[in-house]
């Protein structure tokens, strides 16, 4: 009897010591984080560069590099802090720029390029292509700023003829962009084999290296290779400490992984209290999903609603306004809606996922296979449009349909939300 019991004893260890183990965020690395979390150099540095170019417009007469130079250091702060106001005049001084030099300067344009697609503004952001390789100077950064608005509004192949023209075994933006060329393909492991070259590639630039390894951590995530994800969170965090893409992954992590809800929450409402991004409140409501608090959930999806629906943002945030308004607001007329819309700012297989499901979600089955037929079936798609997919074929009877999209969204799911996932699991059960 008392081996039986050392035996049950020392299994009983072995469980308990794996279950630790499968545990992915640190609650110590968060506590210091959040407890001794300051400016970072680089938001430091840019902040001081903002006031000097802005001392200097203010005490000289107009000139392009000081409005240039300040249009820049705002377009910085708002990846940093995500002040839609910061980018908005950012583009607004630029625009003034290149109409007084007639559009005959590439410095305007490049930026305008870039500031249209932060606020995807893709269409414009190809217009400003087609004018840069008119004028045509810094051909290799408009090749690059090319194959982005190709990217994304679904021209793919003239991504990929864009990827041949600048191949280079040494050279960070085309890793980068292939990275999410491969990705999109479902190549998972070339898409990261592409980014980890991009990261060494990055090695002198902290800016360069620390955008590869987030977006490196970003692809573990998709693959389920969560410790990884987690480490390089950790890696970019300890690099900028501003960096709250990353802690905002770790909170990911911690919800979707460990199960620690309180810890994820606090991540949330810490990053919540950093910056003006919507992004931490969507965070929080699928936190109140996870707990099954659907009062909680309600609450933070309509806060989300009220900031992402002014006008300022434009479409940034059409995708995740149609996952709320096809579930917990109950308003697919609404989802559909704002789906159209999205169509005719970009018509991608994406895309047009969405406007099926949310004409499905409205009552509209038979509008929405159509649609599914002529622009979706045996295209690429992430996981949420995948996980959407087969909820269509679900319900439209097709089983097979729908457990092989069920199966292709497993592989990523955790870019789903808690409730989306536990559906998914039990979808595939039956």
């Amino acid at each position: 009897m008392k081996q039986y019991i050392v035996l049950i004893a020392l299994i009983s260890s072995i469980t308990a010591c794996r279950q630790q183990e499968k545990i992915i965020v640190d609650p110590f690395f968060v506590d210091s984080l959040i407890s001794h979390q300051q400016p970072s150099e680089a938001a430091i540095s840019n902040e001081n560069e903002m006031q000097f170019w802005k001392a200097r417009i203010d005490a000289q007469p107009s000139g392009f590099t000081n409005e240039g130079k300040y249009a820049a250091t705002l377009s910085r702060r708002f990846h940093i802090y995500g002040d839609i106001d910061d980018i908005l005049k950012a583009d607004s001084i630029v625009r003034s720029l290149n109409e007084q030099l007639n559009g005959k300067d590439v410095g305007p344009l490049l930026s305008l390029t870039g500031y249209a697609i932060l606020q995807h503004q893709f269409n414009n952001a190809a217009d400003y292509v087609q004018q840069l390789k008119v004028l045509g100077s810094e051909k290799y950064t408009v090749s690059l700023l090319s194959f982005d608005t190709d990217f994304e509004l679904g021209n793919y192949y003239g991504s990929s003829e864009v990827l041949k023209a600048i191949r280079n075994n040494n050279d960070y933006g085309y890793f980068f962009r292939l990275s999410k060329y491969e990705h999109l393909k479902g190549n998972i492991n070339a898409s990261i084999a592409a980014m980890e070259r991009a990261a060494e590639l990055g090695v002198s630039n902290d800016y360069l290296k620390q955008a590869a390894l987030s977006n490196l951590a970003d692809l573990y995530l998709h693959a389920a290779d969560l410790q990884k994800a987690a480490n390089l969170y950790q890696q970019c965090i300890r690099m900028n400490s501003c960096d709250f893409h990353s802690i905002m992954g770790l909170g990911w992590l911690a919800l979707m992984n460990d199960k620690n809800d309180s810890l994820a929450e606090r991540i949330f409402q810490f990053v919540h209290l950093k910056t003006k991004s919507p992004d931490p409140v969507f965070k929080l409501s699928q936190v109140a999903a996870q707990r099954g608090d659907s009062v909680m959930q309600d609450k933070f999806a309509r806060e989300y609603v009220q900031q992402v629906s002014n006008i300022a943002y434009g479409n940034m945030y059409n995708k995740y306004l149609i996952e709320l308004y096809t579930g917990i607001l109950h308003n697919p007329e609404k989802a559909e809606t704002i789906a159209g819309n999205e169509l005719r700012n970009r018509a991608t297989a994406q895309t047009y996922a969405w406007y099926a499901w949310s004409l499905y979600a409205n009552n509209k089955r038979d509008e929405a296979y159509k649609v599914y037929q002529q622009h979706i079936s045996g295209k690429p798609l992430e996981g949420l449009e995948l996980y959407w997919m087969g909820k269509l074929m679900s319900g439209l009877g097709k089983g097979y349909n729908a457990k092989e999209y069920f199966k292709a969204a497993m592989q990523n799911r955790y870019d789903l939300s808690p409730d989306m996932k536990k559906d998914l699991e039990d979808s595939l059960k039956k």
